[in-house]
């Protein structure tokens, strides 16, 4: 009866789906920061014009993975991310879409009066994209940051830059009907290398085999390289040794092939570690 004239033709709770992923808010966080897109999307008259899935959940399409940082914001304005947070670019490209003006000047990088970094520190290295006018001026302007930050950050002159470096291995084990493991499960064929090749060469140096990639720019990334030994240990050792520490890991497993008569199950399974240096 309150709403008799003006009746919100939303509920209390609201269902998202943004990009496959689903999120369950109130109405008053969407509609918390005036002329937001989310404002605009829940203050409408009617919800005939919203987009929504196969279970009537309203569907926004954009990064799912993402969303949870717009979402933590529009609770109480303030922007809080993991360390080594990597994805912040994207977050202010998503932040722009969702029409968050003061979200986009917190992500933006910030360079104080005293000509000293911000919290946000250097930029992130460029990622590969096809060649054109907006990413050359970007690359440039990128560039000049870069050589800002080399110039400010104590220790950046000595040639170690920060970034990620992720390695990884596939491998095979047997599980029979006694659950004893195959002794020979960490045997490992091959150490893959991701990340960009300046930073590979660096660490790896001599080690590090490039006959998959012969001739990537340094400033380039690729996922091709691997290790010319098989130990993962050797592999911690020499990213150590360079400065970096492990951030992440995870690891998958499949059932590749089991045997009919002994119960037999040979898994294979690919582990990633994460490496990060500041």
């Amino acid at each position: 009866a309150h709403f008799s004239s003006n009746a919100i033709p939303f509920p209390e709770i609201i269902e998202l789906n943004v990009g496959g992923q689903v999120y369950i808010t109130r109405y008053s966080t969407l509609t918390s920061v005036p002329d937001s897109l989310l404002w605009e999307m829940f203050s409408q008259k009617s919800t005939k014009g919203l987009a929504r899935d196969t279970k009537g959940r309203f569907f926004v399409d954009r990064d799912g993975f993402l969303f949870r940082y717009i979402l933590d914001y529009m609770r109480d304005q303030q922007l809080v991310l993991p360390d080594h947070f990597p994805e912040r670019g994207r977050l202010q490209r998503e932040a722009e879409f969702f029409n968050l003006p003061e979200l986009v000047k917190l992500l933006a990088p910030k360079i104080s009066k005293q000509n000293s970094l911000g919290d946000e520190g250097c930029p992130s290295d460029p990622e590969d994209s096809s060649p054109g006018i907006d990413s050359a001026r970007s690359l440039g302007s990128l560039g000049a940051a870069a050589a800002t930050c080399a110039s400010l950050v104590p220790g950046a002159m000595d040639g170690k830059r920060s970034g990620f470096i992720t390695i990884g291995y596939r491998g095979s084990y047997t599980l029979g009907r006694d659950s004893h493991t195959d002794a020979k499960f960490r045997r490992v064929a091959r150490i893959m290398v991701c990340g960009k090749t300046s930073l590979a060469k660096e660490v790896f140096g001599e080690t590090l085999n490039e006959s998959r990639d012969p001739d990537r720019p340094p400033e380039r990334y690729t996922s091709r390289y691997y290790l010319k030994f098989t130990f993962l240990e050797q592999a911690f050792d020499k990213l150590a040794d360079a400065g970096f520490h492990m951030v992440a890991c995870n690891s998958t497993g499949t059932c590749a092939f089991a045997h009919e008569q002994t119960d037999d199950k040979i898994w294979t399974s690919y582990t990633e570690y994460v490496f990060y240096r500041e």
